[in-house]
């Protein structure tokens, strides 16, 4: 049976510009692809469109896990994926009873007030040194970043907030985010089964976006390897900056 999404001019209008948010994202410019999600939702309900997004992902992530499988932080993952996993976990339990747009209103309010800070700083020349945040906020970093990947589809920004200050290498800091997202995606797999919304027009919109997703993944990397290392930090300040921004705006606009 042929999926109506599929013969729909208005999905794909939104949907290649979705998937190529989602590709730079997945490329190492983190946070980008918290655009993807708003852009689908106008043309059908969140969950549906979130659905659809999580397949994408998957395939995306094994482009990006791959292009970077050398360059990631062991230390990073060991701290944050057992907090990822408490969080998703949390959130799954708690789905009914969180409201999306607090956690997006607070969540933005807390980006933004970070980038300002980090830009702020880099604008006088005064390059934040390089520091490892204490191992608490790293798990409570990677429980925020499980939560509000599942209730809010926006785990970049407290992944960024623990691992931004440590300066890593650029490549080091977009592989271990490659990684750290991957795993987290396959944790929300089977939450997602249960929601019983891998249905087959979902799963047949997906699939023919994947040729675009891999293509978009690998122009987010060709992008990032061509910029240098301060000047990629400056533009996922600049990123983290609108990311907060939307945030805040789906926050105050759902209240």
């Amino acid at each position: 049976m042929e999926s109506s999404l599929l013969t729909s001019p208005a999905f794909f209008a939104v949907a290649f510009p979705a998937v190529f948010f989602l590709g730079l994202a997945k490329g190492g410019f983190s946070g980008i692809g918290l655009l993807s999600l708003p852009l689908l939702v106008l043309v059908m309900p969140p969950l549906q469109a979130a659905t659809i997004m999580l397949p994408i992902l998957l395939v995306q992530d094994v482009v990006s896990v791959w292009a970077y499988r050398r360059t990631w932080s062991g230390r990073n993952l060991a701290v944050l994926l057992p907090g990822a996993i408490v969080g998703i976990l949390l959130a799954y339990l708690l789905a009914a009873k969180v409201s999306e747009a607090a956690v997006e209103l607070a969540l933005g309010a807390i980006s933004i007030l970070f980038a300002i800070r980090q830009l702020v700083l880099l604008a006088g020349g005064n390059v934040a040194p390089a520091q490892r945040p204490p191992t608490w906020f790293g798990f409570l970093c990677g429980v925020g970043s499980g939560f509000t990947s599942m209730i809010a589809h926006a785990g970049a920004p407290p992944f960024q907030m623990y691992v931004i200050p440590q300066r890593l290498a650029r490549d080091v800091f977009v592989g271990t985010s490659v990684v750290f997202f991957a795993t987290v995606n396959l944790i929300k797999v089977p939450p997602f089964i249960a929601l019983g919304q891998f249905t087959q027009e979902n799963m047949l919109a997906a699939a023919a976006l994947v040729p675009f997703a891999i293509l978009s993944t690998w122009i987010g990397i060709w992008l990032v390897r061509r910029v240098s290392g301060k000047r990629f930090y400056a533009i996922i300040y600049v990123l983290l900056l609108l990311v907060g921004v939307q945030l805040v705006w789906n926050g105050w606009g759902a209240l």
